[in-house]
Formats: structure tokens, sequence, C-alpha cells
């Protein structure tokens, strides 16, 4: 059964990231499935109104002021209208907001649940429990997610971390990782210097690439203290580290007051579509992330055969096979360590790098992402019955009623001031103040602005795709389709 999804979320292209990369590629795939998809997200610079990706997917650029990191000033009702007029004019059936830290996702979950509309959110991250900032955005999540149908985490580590955070269900919960196209993330073939074999001698030089925000969440503060260490450990090592954050200027000094000039090449920012090309670079594959719930990068560096020196943290054990990584502990001296080992075992000869792609394409795909997406959708659909989406088809209903089934969420708003009020003695009444709120802000559109006075935009026209014909769409890039429009078709 086709569906009108909308996908919303502060981060997307041409902000470069895994949260944008996952929409992007999950939305092409479900448009592949006969599927409408649009997103909704904030206007970049040079883009605003909307636009036209690759495979007739529409960007909907809401003009909001960002206050940090590309997330959107939180004022919980002005969206309300500009919103409901463009699920109207889509004809949306399902809501999907991704990432814990996008305001937009937030108020449109808040207010597709005013209209009537099955909501999805996948979160992408991890948050702790101590710090006032975590505090607050758990609080936030547990307001959103008390009235939202079905949640999908990237990692079981993520899933276990949103259960505690928002006090969730564990059945309502779902684990649909991310994943790559492989054909974009290839070893340099013997066309371009690379060779069949690769095999290291004692004094070839070996490569490690970074690629990574410079952000303290992404482990720049340990990158800078292990790098002149391990280059004092190891003559025939260099460093390209491309990215770029706050941390970009510590990364510099490091290299300026150790005079690492020759052996430490820094790139900036690179678009997605040039990060294969600085992998290939390499030969090791250095991630000192102090929390991540994934770690898409890590999947694309091993399918570029690069071997993959990474921190034990959140959900990153689970990405990839142990022949694949060398892992350490989020510490300085135990990184040091680990790269060494892989620095070792690659001048060993002892694993097979250039066997790695081909295995990363059998483990990982995005069409395999979007059909179990597409099985959440039927579920909070209701065309799967309860015990076959939450239990498994083959699970006794005697078992699940003593279990204690989970539902889909009603509508009503009687039964969602329930749902609010118990998210806390203060919280709780400030939620409910806020859905009756946004219900009377809603009711009050419904009559000055009727939905018999909103244009319905024209779909994009494509060739109808069975599901047999599924395949993986080699050139994932995302790009313009300069295309002529009036405002009433768009």
């Amino acid at each position: 059964m086709p569906y009108n999804i909308a996908m919303v979320s502060d981060f997307f292209f041409p902000q470069p990231g895994g949260v944008e990369s996952h929409i992007y590629q999950l939305s092409s795939k479900l448009i592949d499935r006969g599927h409408k998809v649009i997103i909704i997200t904030h206007a970049y610079a040079g883009r605003t109104g909307v636009r036209y990706l690759t495979n007739g997917l529409k960007v909907y650029h809401v003009p909001f002021f960002v206050i940090y990191r590309e997330t959107t000033f939180p004022t919980v009702f002005s969206f309300f209208p500009v919103f409901r007029n463009i699920i109207i004019r889509e004809k949306i059936e399902i809501v999907h907001g991704h990432a814990s830290l996008s305001n937009l996702c937030h108020e449109a979950i808040l207010h597709a649940r005013t209209m009537g509309l099955r909501t999805v959110f996948t979160d992408h991250s991890l948050f702790g429990f101590a710090d006032a900032a975590s505090i607050l955005t758990n609080k936030l999540l547990k307001f959103t997610l008390s009235d939202v149908d079905h949640v999908i985490c990237v990692s079981h580590t993520c899933k276990e971390n949103t259960v505690l955070r928002a006090s969730l269900d564990p059945l309502t919960v779902s684990v649909i990782p991310n994943a790559v196209v492989a054909e974009n993330f290839r070893p340099k073939s013997v066309e371009e210097g690379g060779s069949e074999h690769p095999r290291l001698g004692p004094n070839d030089t070996i490569t490690i690439v970074v690629i990574s925000r410079l952000f303290y969440n992404k482990g720049t503060d340990l990158l800078i203290a292990a790098i002149p260490r391990i280059l004092a450990t190891h003559r025939d090592v260099r460093f390209i580290i491309a990215g770029t954050g706050p941390k970009a200027i510590d990364l510099e000094q490091m290299i300026e007051r150790n005079v690492l000039q020759e052996r430490v090449l820094l790139l900036g920012p690179v678009r997605h579509e040039e990060v294969r090309d600085v992998m290939v670079q390499g030969h090791i594959y250095l991630h000192p992330s102090l929390t991540e719930a994934f770690g898409t990068v890590i999947v694309e560096a091993a399918s570029c055969g690069l071997y993959v020196v990474c921190t034990r943290v959140g959900g990153i054990p689970e990405v990839l096979p142990g022949h694949m990584t060398e892992f350490a502990k989020p510490e300085e001296d135990d990184l040091v360590a680990a790269t060494g080992r892989a620095i070792a075992t690659l001048r060993a000869g002892k694993v097979r790098t250039e066997l790695f792609h081909d295995q990363v394409k059998q483990m990982y795909s995005w069409t395999d992402v979007a059909q179990r997406t597409e099985r959440v959708y039927d579920g909070i659909s209701g065309t799967l019955s309860r015990d076959e989406f939450y239990l498994g088809a083959e699970v006794e209903g005697a078992w699940s009623a003593a279990r204690g089934r989970p539902g889909i969420q009603n509508f009503a708003l009687i039964d969602r001031l329930k749902r609010y009020y118990g998210c806390g003695v203060w919280a709780g009444k400030l939620f409910c103040v806020c859905a009756i709120v946004d219900y009377l802000l809603f009711v009050f559109l419904e009559i000055m602005a009727p939905r018999t006075q909103i244009d319905i935009a024209r779909d994009w026209p494509k060739k109808e795709v069975t599901r047999a014909e599924d395949t993986e769409n080699i050139d994932s890039r995302p790009t313009t389709v300069p295309r002529k429009r009036s405002a009433r078709n768009r």
C-alpha cells in the first residue's frame, strides 16, 4: 500500500552528515517502492522555497531562524500554519521526524498528532542523564514520544538509551540501522593506481585518514593528544584530516606546536561526494568519537578498503565485524596503542582489506532499510495486525495478552492529555497546556484558512516500480533537478 510521507528534520542537505544522508537515501528508496515522500527542513544559505532533488524528491525549505548547529529556534506554535499548509497540499498521511535535537521534528510530531496523522520518530544519537542539556533534551523527548505511534533507533545501544530516556515500552521501538551505497565507496581501482592485492612493505608509508566534524563529542581533543605520540612512534606514518568545526583551531595549533606540517594534511570541509576520494588515499581510518549511535562513516571507510580503528563506545561495536576493526577505549593511551596494533597488523599482512568492500555490500543495503521502515508504516496504519507488527506472526494471542500488548495511539484529545500529564509533576501540566493551545490553534486555522482554499500540489510523474525491481541506486548523490514550475504547482 503506497503512503504519502513527510520526512521532517532541521538536518538536511546541503549540510553534510549521517542524519542528512539517512533521510535522503531512505526517502529515495521509499520513492522507488512507490510511495510519495517530501522533506520539510529549514532554509539554508542559497536554498529557500521548494527544491526538487534526484528521483523527484521534493524539499520544502521553511524560513525559520537558526540558533545553533543548524537547529531552528523553538517557538512551538509558529510552525503550525506553514506545516498544516504543506501537509494539506501534499495530502500527507504519515509524518516521520528525525533527530532528538531537531526542533522542527518535535514541533511537526506535535502538530501532526493534533491534525490526526500517524507519526514515526527516528533517533540517531545517544544522550546522557546527568548534565543540564541532557536532562532538558530527555524531558522534551519524553513529551514528543509519549504521543508517537512508533520509534526507530539506528542501533540496539541507541534503542536502550532512547527507551530509558523517554520511558518507552521496548516493544514500541524498532532497530533499523543506517546503510551505505557501497558502489559509491569502492576501493581504489587498478586504473586509479590501486592494486588488486595490496601489500605493505616494511618501509612503505601508512596513511591514516580522519573525516569528522571537529567537535568535542567527536573526540577531536583525543585526536589532538594522540597524533603527536603516534607520529613520534611510527616514522612512516602520515595523517589526512578532513572536516570543520570549533576544534579546528586547536588542531592547527597542535600541528604548529609540534612542527608536523609535512606529516599532517588538513583538508578542511569536504563534500559528501568527495569523501570516497579522500578515503582511498589511506590505509587506516581513525574514528576517536566519544559517543556514537551508529557511525556510518566507519562503514564507508571499510567499504573503501580501510582498516578501522575506533573507540568502543555507543553502537559502534555493532556496526562492523571484528576482523575489520581495532577497538580502543576512549582514552589517549589506549587509542595510541590500538593504532599501533593496526599498523603492525597491516604491515604483517594479517588482514585482507581488499575483501572488505564486497563484505560490506552484503551487510548493508538502503533497499533493506526502506523495506523495514515500510513495515513500520504498515504496522501503524493498520495494514498489519498488532501481533504481526509488535510481536511477530508466530506469537500466540494469549502470550501477548499476558505480556500486555502495546497499541497504536488514538487521536482523542482527552487521551492525548492523559499521556502528556504523566510526563512529570510540573512538566506534565505544561505539556497539557501546549497540547490544548495547539488544538485551539488548529481549530482556528480550520475556520480562518479552510482546506478548500489550499491548492493541492501536483505529484511528480513517475513510472510504476514493482517490489521485485528494487535495486540499489548507484548514483545516490542529491542533485537539484532544473525544472520550471509555477507557484501553484509547487
